[in-house]
C-alpha cells in the first residue's frame, strides 16, 4: 500500500510543481530546507527516549510552548526534537526549541520516511492538529512507535474529503494510538475515520493555555511610537488577514470615516467612556509575509496614506499627518504588539471562507473582538467566546463597520467585551495537564529502543 501512496505523491507532485517554483521563484517561499525535506535530518544519538513533535505552521508551533515545557518537566529524561514545514513556523520552532532540535518536515514518500526514522530514533511521534500522512504513520507504528494527535482539529470538509479514500484512510487513522480532540464533534470525525473511541479523548484546545492572560505586552508602547499612533484616539487591529478581506476592511473604514459621529455625549469630562468613532485608527497585519507589498499597493490604492512598520524605527519614526492613513503591519512577531494597542480587533480570514484566526491570544489580552462568519478551523473557542458576549459575528463590510463603530463610541463597552474574553480563556485552561498526563501513560508502554532503528 504504501507503494501506492508514493504514486500518488508523484502524480500530486507534479502537477504542484508549477505552483512550487512560482512559490521559491517569485514569493521567495521553501527555498531551504531541502535536504530534510528529502530525509537528510540532523542524526540523533541511541541511550535516550526521544519524542518527535511536529506542527505545520507558526500558530500550531505557538500553541505546543505549554506542552513542551510541561513535558520536559514532567519527563526530564526524555529528548524533545520539533519538526515544521513552512518558513515561518521553522523560524518560530528555532527560536523556541534551539536549532539543533528543529528540522523541516520530510516528504511522505517511504524511502525518505524510514531514512527519517532511523535517524530520528523517535520513541513516540506527537502530530499538532490534523498532520496524518500515510506512509509516516503506518511505518512508524509498524516500528513500535505511538503516533499520537494533540490539539485533534478535523473540519466537517476535511473529514468528507479523507473519507474518499476509503480503506487506506481508515487503516491509517487506525494505527494511532491516541488522538486528544478539542472537542466533541471533532472526536466523533476521528472516531468515524477510523481511530478506536477507547483511543480518542477531548482534551479542549492547547491554544487556550498558551494565551497568556496580561494586561501589557513588551513592546508595544515603543511600537505606538514609531508608527505615530495616536493613545488618545481608538484603534482597529485586524490580524491575520487573508486575500480580498483587505479591500472589504478597506471599505468598511471608510465608511466608518464617513458616519455621522457615533459619540454617546460630547461632554470632554469622559473621554475615555463615549469617544468619536470617525476618530479609529486602523492597522491591517495579513498573514502571510508575501503579501505585505500587495496589501500596501491596495492601500495607496483605495486613496489612504500608508505607513509601513518595516519603514520606522526609534530613530526614524513616522510622523502624524490630517490625511487619512492606515498603518500596515509588515513585520513578523509583532502581531501581538498590535494586539496590545487596539481597542477593536477584527480577527482575519473569516469574511472570507477561509477558516478563520485564533481568536483565543487576543481575549487573554482583554480586547473586544469581531469575525466574520468562516471560523471553521476554530468553532468550539468561536462559540465559547461569543457565548460570553466576548466575540460578535459580522456577516459582511457594512457588518464590521457597524461593530467597529458601536465599540470604538463607548470604551466601557468594548472593555466589557474584553473582560468577557479573559473569564473565557481562564474557564477552558487545562488542555495541556490532560495531554501531558496521556503521552506520559503513553510514552512509559512504549519501547525504550525503536524496532529497526
Amino acid at each position: 500500500m504504501r507503494w501506492v501512496a508514493n504514486i500518488a505523491y508523484v502524480i500530486a507532485g507534479l502537477l504542484y510543481l508549477p505552483v512550487a517554483i512560482y512559490q521559491v521563484v517569485v514569493l521567495g517561499k521553501n527555498r531551504r530546507g531541502w535536504r530534510h525535506r528529502f530525509g537528510f535530518v540532523p542524526r540523533f544519538p541511541d541511550g535516550c527516549r526521544r519524542i518527535w513533535i511536529h506542527a505545520v505552521s507558526l500558530g500550531e508551533t505557538n500553541a505546543t510552548t505549554r506542552l513542551v515545557a510541561a513535558l520536559q518537566e514532567r519527563l526530564p529524561d526524555v529528548e524533545i526534537v520539533f519538526s515544521t514545514t513552512t518558513d515561518t513556523g521553522y523560524a518560530r520552532a528555532v527560536e523556541l526549541y534551539g536549532v539543533d532540535r528543529v528540522f523541516r518536515f520530510p516528504l511522505d514518500f517511504s524511502p525518505v520516511v524510514a531514512q527519517v526514522l532511523r535517524r530520528i530514533k523517535p520513541t513516540m511521534l506527537v502530530l499538532v492538529e490534523q498532520e496524518v500522512w500515510h506512509n509516516l504513520v503506518r511505518m512508524a507504528t509498524a516500528r513500535g512507535i505511538p503516533v499520537t494527535i494533540v490539539n485533534g482539529r478535523l473540519t466537517v470538509r476535511s473529514a468528507k474529503r479523507l473519507a474518499l479514500f476509503g480503506g487506506a484512510v481508515r487503516n491509517m487513522f487506525a494505527d494511532l494510538a491516541w488522538v486528544g480532540a478539542q472537542d466533541e464533534p471533532i472526536a466523533e470525525r476521528f472516531m468515524k475515520l477510523g481511530v478506536a473511541a477507547d483511543r480518542v479523548d477531548v482534551t479542549s484546545s492547547l491554544k487556550w493555555d498558551s494565551a497568556e492572560v496580561t494586561e501589557t505586552v513588551a513592546g508595544a508602547d515603543e511600537l505606538a511610537y514609531v508608527l505615530g499612533l495616536d493613545r488618545s484616539r481608538p484603534v482597529w487591529v485586524c490580524g491575520s488577514t487573508g486575500p480580498g478581506e483587505e479591500a472589504m476592511i478597506l471599505q468598511a473604514y471608510r465608511d466608518i470615516l464617513d458616519a455621522p459621529s457615533l459619540a454617546a455625549t460630547p461632554s470632554p469630562d469622559a473621554p475615555q467612556v463615549f469617544r468619536d468613532a470617525r476618530a479609529v485608527q486602523l492597522v491591517i497585519v495579513p498573514r502571510k509575509p508575501e503579501r505585505f507589498d500587495e496589501v500596501a499597493r491596495l492601500i495607496t490604492r483605495e486613496g489612504f496614506r500608508c505607513i509601513r512598520r518595516g519603514e520606522h524605527n526609534e530613530h526614524h519614526p513616522a510622523q502624524r499627518v490630517s490625511s487619512p492613513t492606515v498603518f500596515l503591519g509588515d513585520t513578523m512577531g509583532e502581531l501581538r504588539k498590535f494586539y496590545a494597542l487596539a481597542d477593536v480587533v477584527f480577527v482575519g480570514r473569516s469574511l472570507v471562507p477561509m477558516g478563520g484566526s485564533d481568536p483565543m491570544e487576543v481575549a487573554a489580552l482583554g480586547k473586544a473582538i469581531l469575525v466574520g462568519p468562516h471560523m471553521e478551523n476554530f468553532a468550539a473557542p468561536t462559540a465559547a467566546l461569543v457565548e460570553a458576549g466576548a466575540v460578535a459575528v459580522v456577516p459582511d463590510s457594512a457588518g464590521l463597520s457597524e461593530g467597529v463603530m458601536r465599540l470604538a463610541a463607548n470604551a466601557a463597552a468594548a472593555k466589557q467585551c474584553g473582560a468577557a474574553g479573559r473569564e473565557t480563556v481562564l474557564a477552558h485552561q487545562g488542555a495541556t495537564a490532560r495531554t501531558v498526563d496521556k503521552l506520559s501513560s503513553l510514552l512509559r508502554n512504549a519501547a525504550k529502543d525503536t524496532v529497526g532503528a
